[in-house]
């Protein structure tokens, strides 16, 4: 099977899956192009039968704003007629469900089919936006399948656009040799000499994921316990962050580091992982972290209950509630013999729902449907 893949190329979770998943179906065998304005930051463009396409936006003086979407479309229909793909598969509605749709019509009488992922801001912030949610609707119509990273997601989309269209349910996951206890590095172990131990989150810090949330939780849990916290990603409420940190007092304890690359071998050596968005459609982090038996502290919202489990793989408070999530996560570091039981779950869990042959299976199903249909 020939398919083309579209996602955004940054560190966020819809094109981190996107990426994944190309890698996994190129591994059995099937041949994958993905389509994008910028290499995905998990791609790996020396893998077999994987192929990366840039999307160039040309300037023109008239464009106030780079026309991306029409670029998109056009370079979709170059690959497809080119590559001979059987379909493309974008994940994010906008604009990448719109531009295939684009594509197959100039296409025609060419087929080729369309598979929409929706993986949570593009339906639950961006879709319901007055501006966007007729267009955000009819790119679901258009599309030959559309499919959500969790059941939450599945359940908004059904109540807030009302498609005329079944919706599948295939979960985001992980590759459970990849992300998996014991592969920390050198460099990850530094953070916990002295006794300390890593409390971790990683997240695109914008105001959703509820950044001083976090460093309140470490605040609180340092105090009890020797604790370093470590911030992986970069994003609008980062100087705020470091700025609070700096408030607290706590600057010397808190580590930032950016876009960092490996993060599976920075996981492994955490004891928490906090989580405190306020909306969460499924919590791919959340996910990883588990796979690597690290317990999970986050609020009970959005999709994140599919993923963790109130007090066998980690531990969800209602939104804002910080003291609880520090009572939590104190209580299993000062618990050695709980904290290795949640570890266990957490990566039993992960690895035997979760895993990426299910997910892959799921979606080449998908695909053998819309192409048989």
């Amino acid at each position: 099977m020939k398919i083309g893949i579209t996602c955004y190329p940054t560190f966020g979770g819809s094109g981190v899956v996107a990426t994944e998943l190309g890698h996994e179906l190129a591994k059995r065998g099937h041949e994958v192009h993905f389509i994008s304005y910028a290499l995905p930051s998990r791609l790996n463009v020396f893998a077999e039968r994987v192929t990366y396409h840039e999307v160039s936006v040309p300037s023109y003086p008239l464009f106030q704003y780079a026309p991306y979407d029409l670029a998109l479309a056009t370079r979709m229909t170059d690959v497809a007629l080119h590559e001979k793909l059987d379909l493309i598969h974008v994940h994010y509605a906008l604009p990448h469900a719109i531009s295939a749709h684009l594509a197959r019509e100039m296409l025609a009488p060419h087929p080729l089919k369309v598979v929409t992922t929706l993986h949570g801001t593009d339906i639950t912030i961006v879709g319901q936006d007055r501006s966007y949610l007729p267009i955000t609707r009819f790119g679901i119509e258009k599309s030959d399948a559309v499919t959500a990273v969790s059941e939450y997601l599945r359940d908004v989309t059904l109540k807030v656009f009302t498609p005329k269209k079944e919706i599948d349910v295939v979960p985001n996951f992980v590759d459970p040799e990849r992300w998996a206890p014991g592969r920390e590095s050198a460099v990850a172990s530094c953070f916990t000499h002295g006794g300390h131990r890593m409390i971790l989150h990683v997240s695109n810090f914008r105001p959703v994921k509820r950044i001083p949330d976090v460093i309140e939780v470490f605040d609180r849990i340092r105090k009890r316990t020797p604790a370093r916290l470590v911030m992986i990603g970069d994003g609008p409420d980062r100087p705020a962050a470091e700025e609070l940190c700096r408030e607290r007092g706590i600057s010397s304890l808190a580590h930032f580091l950016g876009n960092t690359p490996a993060v599976e071998e920075i996981i492994p050596a955490a004891s928490l992982y906090v989580l405190t968005s306020d909306s969460e459609s499924f919590g791919l982090s959340a996910l990883e972290a588990q796979a690597c038996g690290v317990p999970v502290l986050g609020y009970r919202a959005g999709g994140l209950p599919e993923v963790v489990v109130h007090g066998e793989t980690g531990f969800l408070r209602e939104v804002g509630d910080v003291d609880g999530l520090a009572d939590d996560g104190a209580a299993v570091l000062l618990d050695p013999v709980r904290g290795k039981a949640v570890a266990a779950a957490a990566r039993k869990r992960a690895v035997e729902l979760f895993n990426a042959e299910a997910a892959v299976q799921k979606y080449l199903a998908v695909y053998d449907r819309v192409l048989a249909a």
